[in-house]
């Protein structure tokens, strides 16, 4: 396994300003974090925001996603990359997923089929691309042709984030590193030994494991109001809501799953499935639980701070810098 390493999600919370990304990005390079994680909601394009935190930070390491392989082509996928790492004069990591039906279909008008096979052409092409080779893909699902990089990208390495056996195969026989986002250290140690045997099969590395977990310092009822908005928000989607309902909390997945408000299903979210899927309380406290899913098989913690009571995570990012610090000594 390599060196176990903590970085910092952007949450883009609902209840919070859409600048507070850039805020978290550069209190994370401040406090000396290696690697910031730059997803895509209902705020901004990835690579824009990724380009304007690189343009305010002066260290830290950008991974760009995951982002949803049905939206954007390979050639978007490798020139955004491209471009950002050109902008800020440092290298930027790939990661990518599946999203979901609402997202690829509802918002996007792509079809959502066969997301698996869809990610394998999609990873191939995509690092085809990074390495500075001419577009020549003719996939069942992705096809490309002609087009070149002009600044290739060699050394961005490809994440994926996988959330059932058909994708958690997919990652550990393609990607240079898996992502798990809300789940248990339990689930991440079976997803551990999937993804070593899938890759020993298939005759290669096994994948790093990136988990992403939320972390709330001491949270009072507003924080706490933060946390059970978020995993309403993943209580419906496919693989979640199966997890969930493996917690106990499969009522609640129905409810989501046959139309109930997220604001109705987050005033119903009970605290110990919060703390199942977080990282709460005290610094000491937060930092054990962090440090139960690195023992559990994950190589990357990334830290997805709450901010409802604590402005940019600057009170969770301070108290977990010397844990970070400790891990690369």
């Amino acid at each position: 396994m390599s060196k176990a390493e903590l970085g910092v999600v952007m949450p883009y919370w609902l209840d919070r300003p859409d600048e507070e990304a850039v805020d978290i990005a550069i209190e994370a390079d401040r406090l000396g974090f290696p690697t910031v994680w730059v997803g895509e909601m209902v705020t901004f394009d990835a690579f824009a925001l990724a380009t304007a935190i690189g343009l305010r930070t002066e260290r830290i390491g950008l991974r760009v996603g995951p982002l949803a392989v049905g939206v954007r082509s390979p050639v978007a996928l490798a020139l955004g990359l491209s471009s950002v790492a050109g902008l800020i004069g440092r290298p930027v990591d790939l990661a990518l997923g599946a999203a979901n039906p609402a997202i690829v279909s509802g918002w996007h008008d792509r079809p959502w089929d066969s997301p698996a096979p869809r990610m394998r052409e999609s990873v191939r092409a995509v690092r085809a691309l990074l390495d500075g080779e001419r577009a020549d893909f003719d996939g069942k699902h992705v096809r490309s042709h002609g087009f070149r990089l002009r600044s290739p990208q060699p050394s961005a390495s490809i994440s994926v984030a996988a959330f059932g056996p058909a994708m958690t195969r997919v990652a550990a026989e393609e990607a240079d590193e898996i992502v798990l986002n809300l789940v248990t250290p339990e689930h991440v140690a079976r997803v551990r030994a999937a993804v070593d045997a899938h890759a020993r099969a298939a005759g290669r590395p096994a994948p790093r494991i990136a988990v992403w977990v939320t972390g709330a310092l001491d949270p009072g009822d507003a924080a706490i109001a933060q946390l059970a908005g978020q995993l309403a928000v993943y209580l419906k989607p496919p693989g979640y809501g199966e997890m969930f309902s493996e917690l106990g909390h499969g009522a609640l997945v129905e409810r989501a799953r046959a139309g109930t408000r997220r604001a109705t299903l987050a005033a119903e979210i009970p605290a110990e499935l919060i703390a199942s899927v977080c990282a709460i309380g005290s610094a000491a406290q937060v930092s054990d639980r962090l440090a139960a899913y690195h023992a559990a098989g994950a190589d990357h913690v990334g830290v997805v701070p709450c901010t409802a009571e604590d402005p940019a995570g600057h009170n969770v990012l301070a108290a977990l810098s010397p844990l970070e610090k400790e891990l690369t000594a």
